[in-house]
């Protein structure tokens, strides 16, 4: 296991699925993702394109599916049912812009490099706003892309630094 772990972490291959498996995962996301890439040693563009596209690849299936999802996990358990009560209140409160502003103010929520925000929330949001899928993919994307911005500044500055 270790030498399999290890083979993967040294090999370009291997270093784009766990840069492009690593943005995948909520909270970390594209944040995490792109500086890790870059860590491991991967050339900008490959660790930019890893982490975008493990970023992206959750959205439409949160934006078509979760609120399915949750109506089926609130029909298993009240603990189910008070977790997703709460999530949902989270991203009201963080989609109060994204009401307002529409595409736009989604493209900012994503954008910005906070915990709390990013493309799982951006997709949250979009899905339980009802907005459609063909206006929320691409504000999601541009989002993941300004945020992508911001963490290759913030990255390459501390590179610099240390």
């Amino acid at each position: 296991m270790i030498s399999y772990l290890k083979l993967l972490l040294t090999t370009i291959p291997g270093k784009l699925l766990s840069t492009f498996l690593l943005s995948m995962v909520p909270v970390i996301e594209l944040r995490g993702g792109l500086p890790y890439g870059i860590a491991l040693g991967l050339d900008y563009p490959l660790a930019l394109a890893a982490a975008v596209l493990g970023n992206m690849v959750p959205v439409p299936f949160i934006v078509l599916y979760i609120r399915h999802i949750f109506a089926w996990l609130r029909k298993r358990s009240v603990w189910w049912n008070e977790k997703i009560t709460k999530l949902e209140k989270r991203a009201h409160l963080k989609g109060r812009l994204v009401h307002k502003y529409s595409a736009i103010g989604l493209c900012v929520l994503v954008a910005i490099p906070l915990p709390g925000t990013g493309a799982w929330t951006g997709a949250l949001v979009a899905a339980l706003l009802d907005m459609r899928l063909k206006s929320a993919i691409p504000s999601i994307f541009l989002g993941v892309c300004i945020a992508a911005g911001i963490m290759t500044v913030v990255t390459t500055g501390i590179i610099h630094i240390l």
